[in-house]
């Protein structure tokens, strides 16, 4: 048991430490550039698809993480959203490039055009193209304290000048290293998710990240540290992201220990096709994982493997379910009707 609840803790700390760093970047980028890159983008949805087809594509949770950070920035849309998650196969991505290339590329190229094709057509017919998030999501400041350059001078009166916050954001990046160094955030490891090294990306990724994070918290002035990433990015966003991410891996380990997703699997495709697009619901790398491997046996035709890498989006979702469940849910219901329609076109076809 308290193998499990570590496990869960690990995972629940790499999602957290990413998604938060990815906040904490974004917005002192948005800040330092008075908005003007994140304009930009807004000004270009059709890029904004592209992008976010792109960065779901890349295998593991990395990229959807990222868009997803991005959209409850507002700095980029739901079809954008919408396209990132119809594009990625989570951390299943990597076992089935490994086991068929080939076919695994088959599989990417559909997902990255089904994506582009989808947002394009959500970026046609939405009229509300931030789902769930409020017009107070991540407000840049027009404060004129944002936008001064950081001189050396600034620098040195931060030491002198050491407050309560900049010591607390300090502690947290010391912190992260901490986990990272000492294995804590270990995502693949601990849950047989040996998939070419994607756990090895995950902490450089995190090193990498939140060195940055140190820097901005030891040049950057009081008044971004207390309002920009205390008082909007830790306070409000990080515990619910937490919360929500522990509590989802938690239930959704339990339900394994009793359900043995394997015995659901059916000799009938269309059962095994609703098993599959049901089991593609849940947030979490793993559970489809049983598909990859029945198809590299030859147990389950090709569109049965599609339809459930179209409706999973690994861990990448969970960060938009503690943000906004209604975007998760319709999400959710947008990869389902898709996932049945291609998977019902395969077997009536054959593919």
């Amino acid at each position: 048991m308290f193998e499990h609840l570590y496990g869960i803790l690990q995972q629940t700390l790499t999602i957290t430490a990413f998604v938060i760093g990815m906040m904490m970047i974004i917005e002192f980028i948005n800040v330092k550039t008075d908005g003007l890159w994140s304009k930009k983008l807004q000004a270009s949805p059709w890029v904004q698809i592209l992008i976010g087809a792109l960065m779901g594509v890349i295998p593991g949770c990395l990229g959807t993480y990222t868009i997803v950070s991005l959209y409850i920035h507002r700095v980029v849309s739901f079809p954008a959203l919408m396209a990132a998650l119809i594009a990625t196969a989570g951390d299943e991505a990597f076992f089935m490039f490994t086991m068929f290339p080939g076919k695994a590329l088959t599989i990417t190229m559909i997902m990255f055009v089904a994506a582009i094709v989808v947002g394009g057509v959500l970026q046609l017919t939405m009229k509300d193209k931030f789902i769930g998030l409020s017009e107070k999501s991540f407000p840049l400041h027009d404060e004129p304290e944002c936008h001064h350059h950081h001189h050396e001078h600034t620098v040195r009166n931060n030491f002198k000048n050491f407050t309560f916050v900049r010591a607390l954001l300090i502690a947290i990046c010391v912190l992260v290293f901490g986990l990272i160094l000492g294995g804590v955030i270990d995502e693949g490891h601990e849950h047989g998710h040996e998939h070419g090294g994607d756990e090895e990306w995950i902490r450089y990724s995190l090193i990498a990240m939140f060195s940055v994070i140190l820097v901005i918290v030891v040049v950057a002035k009081e008044h971004f540290l207390q309002e920009h990433l205390w008082e909007h990015v830790i306070k409000v966003h990080l515990p619910k992201i937490f919360l929500w991410s522990f509590g989802v891996i938690l239930a959704i380990t339990i339900l394994e220990h009793y359900v043995d997703i394997h015995e659901l699997v059916s000799s009938n495709l269309y059962l095994v096709l609703l098993v599959a697009i049901l089991v593609g619901i849940i947030p979490q790398s793993g559970p489809h994982l049983v598909f990859v491997l029945l198809f590299a046996s030859g147990t389950i035709p090709f569109s049965i493997l599609l339809a459930n890498s179209i409706v999973q989006d690994g861990h990448g979702a969970l960060p938009l379910l503690a943000e906004s469940r209604k975007a998760f849910l319709l999400s959710k219901g947008i990869k389902i009707a898709l996932g049945i329609v291609v998977g019902v076109i395969g077997l009536l076809t054959g593919f």
